[in-house]
């Protein structure tokens, strides 16, 4: 008993506070925060305050943290840089008369950008402000234009390297390199799928992804070929970033390191590094690190509290003692991290449920690693799904204004259901995230 309540309790307090603080507007940093000192000052008394200090301090300790700026660094550079511009024009050209063609190279320019930036926020951006006016001016159906862009964009999170599977180590304890390995094949089925819907939807009714003008297409091969070096230097990129990693060469802090040199020589190469573009990535490197930390903060402390409350071991035992069958009990967390994604972001989702669902998982027989990308694949469906959908937000920042949410909404549902599809391959077929990993071991 604590302060005269059981464990069932106060867990249904904490969650009721937690409610009652994000309706009323307060960011979830600041939510989880004050419900951890809140706990401590009523149960343990003013000194237990450095418990939350402790946590903080331990989580900010980890070596790896340090490629998250890294990471959004090279992201911000790159969408300031005109590369990606550059990579959507190459890819264009060959598209040709293939049904939806100019879609299926957003698609490809989208994994291209996933493989060197690792967040979201920079690639929906990108891919609204380079590629939604081309597929409009082209008479693309603008709900598919719109559903390709958030679908393809939201991919940098899946493809590695992805924050959110740096996080997901750390917090974890789970090899950010084997997650990056793993995360890999579900990626591109994820593409591979986006691929084919537009492909056959096209097919189906070619006024829905209508080829380019004769005169476009009508481009001499060698003009072509030359265009191929705006694809040459983020593909270089990416291999160097993700070759460093698995083949030993670097650590993924180190690897993200060399990739922020790699998009800054490129820059410089390009004529195009200035100081103005330096300040501007790096204020937005900043508030972004910014953030996420503070989230990181709030959140770790409370699931500390709960932790020394045994709140952790009341529900992960709550959790393996329901009466269902080892995978019946998957599905529950991958469906609760669907219904937390209508609401919160991954990070507070991440700290929130990954002290209970991995061990409770890895007491089931399950590997982390696949839990990891399961967990990745569902805050892609979060990330397109309304009321919290950034994916939308990101491209209505970027989109005319003819475009509202409600049609960006209406857009994705279609990609949303083949991301269910992605999801239940891999949790059908484990070994499409397992089988990289296991050759590397």
């Amino acid at each position: 008993m604590l302060g005269g309540l059981d464990i069932a309790t106060w867990s249904a307090i904490i969650v009721a506070a937690m409610v009652i603080l994000l309706v009323a507007g307060v960011p979830l940093a600041f939510t989880t925060g004050s419900i951890a000192v809140a706990l401590c000052l009523i149960l343990y008394g003013p000194q237990s305050l450095f418990l939350v200090a402790s946590r903080s301090v331990e989580f900010l300790d980890s070596y790896i943290l340090v490629a998250v700026p890294f990471f959004i660094l090279m992201a911000s550079l790159m969408e300031r840089s005109g590369i990606a511009k550059d990579l959507y024009d190459a890819l264009n050209v060959w598209a040709g008369r293939m049904p939806g063609g100019l879609g299926v190279v957003t698609v490809f320019v989208g994994v291209i950008l996933a493989s060197t930036v690792g967040v979201i926020g920079g690639e929906i951006v990108l891919l609204g402000l380079v590629a939604l006016p081309q597929l409009l001016r082209l008479g693309y159906d603008r709900k598919l234009a719109i559903g390709t862009i958030c679908a393809s964009g939201s991919l940098g999170t899946m493809i590695p390297p992805s924050v959110i599977l740096v996080f997901f180590g750390i917090t974890a304890g789970a090899s950010v390199g084997d997650l990056f390995l793993a995360s890999l094949m579900p990626g591109l089925l994820l593409a591979a799928l986006y691929v084919a819907y537009i492909v056959a939807r096209c097919m189906l009714d070619p006024k829905m992804g209508p080829p380019p003008p004769e005169h476009e297409l009508a481009m001499p091969l060698a003009q072509k070929l030359l265009l191929l070096r705006g694809v040459a230097l983020p593909i270089l990129i990416a291999v160097v970033v993700l070759g460093s990693i698995y083949l030993g060469f670097a650590s993924v802090t180190e690897s993200a390191a060399i990739g922020v040199a790699g998009v800054a020589l490129a820059i410089a190469v390009r004529g195009q590094l200035t100081l103005s573009l330096v300040r501007a990535a790096a204020f937005q490197t900043m508030a972004t690190c910014g953030v996420v930390l503070w989230l990181v903060l709030g959140t770790n402390a409370l699931i500390g509290v709960y932790n020394l409350m045994g709140g952790i071991d009341f529900a992960r035992s709550l959790l393996t003692g329901l009466p269902l069958p080892p995978l019946a009990l998957i599905l529950v967390m991958v469906g609760v991290w669907i219904l937390l994604g209508f609401f919160l972001d991954w990070i507070g989702i991440m700290l929130l449920t990954m002290p209970i669902f991995v061990p409770a998982a890895e007491a089931l027989g399950y590997d982390r690693i696949w839990l990891g990308i399961l967990f990745n694949i569902a805050m892609q469906i979060a990330y397109l799904t309304p009321p919290f959908a950034p994916a939308a937000f990101y491209l209505k920042g970027v989109a005319p204004p003819e475009i509202g949410l409600d049609e960006i909404f209406s857009a994705m549902w279609p990609f949303i259901a083949l991301q269910i599809v992605g999801l239940a391959l891999v949790i059908a077929f484990p070994q499409i995230a397992l089988w990289l990993p296991s050759l590397a071991r």
